[in-house]
């Protein structure tokens, strides 16, 4: 595949259709800048994909839409169509029918990106593989910009492997397998997770069997619990009635015995009371003199908290009166040492100010010296230079004269030669020019390509148009026969999942007649409340429990007028026509009204699930029974059967019609790419025949310029060759005069050496100039130091005297308070021997007062177990009463 041209619309600066034509060979596109250079490349680069807004420098991908100027309206859509020449068909299969492939990609504000191939929709990923295909795509290093070969050249192999691969033509392969492998990996995952819901739903299958045989085997076992249980409460009744009768003649002994029990009980009570009242005191009195002696703890605790505190406090005072005296030693030491510094900078200062008074003579002669010799210096530099410029512009001028002449010699004889070429050129051409009529044919053939390319431009729009129309259908066919087919396979799951539901296990011996029965819609819960659990029993007469086909009832009374029969809304085997025939269908308001007027063995039901038999039995409805919602659930399986097949018709009409849509697409876009064919020859015809004419005027008019320049050029190179020869002899006549070189290069040397002698003085003036002035500088630089020092030792001294002061007096005071200290030790030992004999009496006087709580409390305990032992006598006895009763 080959790129042949280049479309852009409203694309960036590009707001009107631009077409640019990529011939064989290269083509370039030159400007200055800012005319949209770059703007063709992001084209191209989009066009193939690209999804990075930043990679086309803006801050959107709507940032590619032409946002207008001072003078234009902004646009709402930018489109680019990039055409490819695919005669050697190695476009991919899908593409591969066509000679040439357009690929164009449409923007608008707010609605996204659309790609088109021919005409087609089709998905970013189809034209990002198309280039891939081709080895090429929008970040192809194929596509090189500003830096690119540095990046290439220091990149890492794996993005060198990615430029090997594109060379090699198989990125889209490696781009196709990972889309591969991303879809194995979904279609794996949704294997998994199907697999999981297969067995989930064939363990609750097997649940569901499992607990329909178990709800079976329950229902025969509960029958017989009930008759079981029946027998056994009546054997239990008559038992009860003869152990009545005994009990009646034991109870006035029972009550006898009771009443003395209570006299005893009573008394120990009121022994118990009164020694309770004294209990009370004896515990205030142990409380008080424990309280007393947990005072005399906390006073003694307190008072060690304070000894201590007292012993760490002269601690404290001795080590600050130790560091005080420290400090006044190191204070009074830097005293000292500030005498002897300040001595040392005074002297050193007195020396340095008699040395700067004597220097002063010999800086200034240095100074002097220095200006003289550099005077000197600056007149030999000075001749130097003059006589080097008169020796340098002698020699020049020599040296230009030579070339000057060697190179006007030379061009005499080139304009010689390119004149006698120019001259027969000239009448060459002026031979070969001649006039023909093949301007007029050209313009015909013109006019001709012209007027049908035109009408082929009609047909193709025309084209266009109708395919749209034709999708614009397919569209809509494709949405009903989506809406069809999912409705369809939604009534279809209903009903493959109500089937599985409400079928019988294979294994079931005796099925229910529930399953043989078909009811109105709305009339199921009646039903369930008329046959309650009976409509589980089977219809085989096989089975333990099941309905037997009897002959129907003659001369039953019938039920009460107006009424509608259950059996007349239900269909049901013979077996239940005794009991369909003697139930009604009534409201729930009537059916409390009318139950009086039943008859033995019928029975009234409502829609809602009420009861009322003629026995005076009623029951209110609750909820559905499983009978009920099993019945309704057969209902809907027929409406839901009946749906799907209608469905299902729908959505074979809807295919039909989309199959139809389908064929009318296929052909409108065959005549589509026809048409567009046809516009693209046509077009090329214009275009071969107006380059016919343009290269046949070219020609016409390249000759005519050709002869017309020749005969220009003959005469400017018999003007340059005559002004050439003049010149030459100029400057014949000046070398002639000009002086020779060898005096002026000895007059040079010469000067030259005046100049490195004066040089030489003019250094050594320097270097003692120089050195004097450090000297004055580091003496004015230490005078500073110095006085700055004596400032500084100054002020430490006045601050150490103050220091000193203040260590003096903070050491008097801490003396003060560690003489006051002496005296607490013998004041704490007195404190704490009171308060020693404080606890010993507080001690004895709570032990006795516990002996006396200690003895009542038992006291007590004893009375209770006497109470206690009375009462389990008591309660015995009335136990011992109730199972004699």
């Amino acid at each position: 595949m080959k790129f042949s041209k280049l479309r852009l619309s409203s694309f960036k600066s590009f707001v009107e259709p631009t077409e640019l034509e990529i011939l064989p060979g290269l083509t370039g596109i030159v400007g200055p800048n800012g005319c949209g250079k770059s703007n063709l490349l992001e084209a191209l680069r989009w066009v193939m994909g690209e999804s990075s807004y930043k990679n086309m420098r803006g801050s959107g991908m709507e940032d590619v839409i032409f946002s207008g100027t001072s003078g234009r309206p902004s646009r709402n859509m930018a489109e680019v169509m990039l055409t490819l020449d695919n005669e050697e068909r190695d476009a991919p299969p899908s593409f591969n029918a066509f000679d040439q492939l357009e690929i164009s990609r449409r923007i608008e504000r707010d609605a996204g990106s659309a790609y088109r191939i021919n005409g087609k929709d089709v998905r970013a990923r189809d034209v990002q593989l198309l280039f891939a295909d081709a080895s090429t795509g929008s970040r192809s290093p194929a596509l090189v910009r500003q830096g690119q070969i540095g990046e290439i050249i220091s990149s890492k192999p794996q993005a060198r492997r990615r430029i090997l691969e594109e060379a090699a033509g198989i990125t889209g392969l490696h781009t196709r397998r990972h889309e591969a492998e991303l879809k194995l990996r979904a279609a794996e995952t949704n294997l998994e997770r199907l697999e999981d819901v297969l067995a989930q739903l064939e363990s609750q299958l097997q649940n569901l069997r499992r607990q329909a045989r178990q709800a079976v085997r329950y229902k025969e076992l509960s029958s017989e619990i009930r008759r079981l249980e029946a027998t056994g409460l009546y054997l239990a009744w008559k038992e009860a009635r003869t152990a009545v009768e005994s009990e009646n003649n034991n109870l006035s002994e029972l009550t006898r015995v009771l009443g003395e029990q209570t006299r005893a009980v009573s008394e120990m009570t009121r022994m118990r009371d009164q020694a309770s009242e004294m209990l009370p005191k004896l515990r205030e009195n142990e409380a008080v003199r424990a309280a007393v002696m947990q005072r005399i703890t906390l006073e003694r605790e307190s008072l060690e908290r304070e000894e201590k505190q007292s012993l760490n406090r002269h601690t404290e005072i001795e080590s600050r009166i130790e560091q005080i005296d420290r400090d006044l030693a190191r204070e009074k030491e830097l005293l000292g040492d500030t005498d002897g510094v300040m001595k040392r900078l005074t002297d050193e200062r007195e020396a340095l100010e008699a040395a700067a008074a004597n220097d002063g003579e010999a800086r200034k002669n240095a100074a002097t010296n220095l200006q003289a010799e550099a005077e000197k210096l600056a007149e030999a530099q000075a001749s130097a230079d003059d006589a080097n410029a008169r020796l340098s512009e002698l020699i020049a001028r020599h040296n230009a004269i030579a070339r000057q002449t060697s190179e006007l010699e030379a061009r005499i004889v080139r304009d010689e030669a390119d004149l006698a070429g120019t001259r027969e050129k000239h009448a060459n051409i002026v031979t070969e020019t001649g006039g023909d009529d093949a301007t007029d044919t050209l313009s015909g053939s013109i006019e001709a390509a012209v007027s049908h390319a035109k009408s082929s431009e009609a047909a193709a729009i025309a084209a266009e148009q109708a395919l749209q129309k034709a999708r614009a259908s397919q569209t809509e066919m494709h949405q009903a026969y989506d809406e069809a087919r999912r409705r369809s396979e939604s009534l279809s799951t209903e009903v493959r999942t109500l089937t599985k539901l409400l079928h019988v296990a294979d294994d079931e011996l005796w099925p229910p007649l529930i399953d043989a029965l078909k009811v109105q819609t709305g009339y199921e819960t009646a039903l369930g409340a008329a046959l309650g659990d009976d409509i589980d029993a089977s219809a085989d007469e096989a089975a333990p429990v099941h309905w037997r086909a009897l002959p129907s009832l003659e001369g039953v009374p019938s039920l009460p007028s107006g009424l509608k029969r259950l059996s007349d809304v239900v269909k049901a085997p013979a077996a239940l026509a005794r009991r369909l025939q003697l139930v009604a269908v009534v409201s729930k308001a009537d059916g409390a009204r009318l139950q009086a007027s039943l008859t033995p063995g019928q029975r009234l039901v409502s829609t809602g699930g009420d009861l009322w038999r003629w026995d005076g039995y009623t029951a209110a409805a609750d909820a559905p029974t499983s009978a009920a919602k099993r019945l309704a659930e057969r209902n809907r399986l027929g409406q839901l059967q009946k749906e799907s097949a209608a469905a299902s018709a729908t959505t074979e009409t809807s295919r039909k019609k989309l199959e139809e849509a389908k064929e009318a697409v296929t052909q409108a876009e065959q005549a589509e790419r026809a048409g567009r064919q046809t516009w693209r020859e046509a077009t090329a015809a214009v275009e071969v025949a107006r380059t016919a004419l343009s290269e046949h005027q070219r020609v016409t008019g390249e000759q005519l310029r050709q002869a017309s320049v020749l005969k220009e050029t003959a005469k400017r190179i018999e003007a340059q060759i005559s002004e050439s020869r003049a010149s030459l002899e100029q400057l014949s006549a000046e070398k002639s005069g000009l002086a020779p070189t060898n005096g002026a290069d000895e007059e040079l040397r010469t000067l030259r050496a005046a100049v490195d002698s004066q040089r030489a003085a003019y250094s050594d003036a320097r270097a003692t100039h120089d050195g004097l002035e450090r000297e004055a500088r580091g003496r004015s630089e230490r005078l500073a130091a110095i006085s700055q020092e004596r400032t500084q030792w100054t002020d430490r001294a006045r601050r150490a005297t103050g220091q000193i002061e203040e260590l003096e007096g903070r050491a008097a005071s801490l003396r003060n308070d560690l003489l006051s200290l002496a005296d607490l030790p013998e004041q704490f030992e007195t404190k704490r021997n009171k308060l020693l004999n404080a606890a010993s009496e507080a001690e004895a006087e709570r032990k006795t007062a516990a002996d006396l709580l200690a003895e009542a409390e038992n006291n007590l305990r004893m009375r209770d177990q006497e109470l206690r032992d009375a009462g389990d006598a008591l309660i015995r006895f009335g136990l011992e009463g109730g199972n004699e009763r």
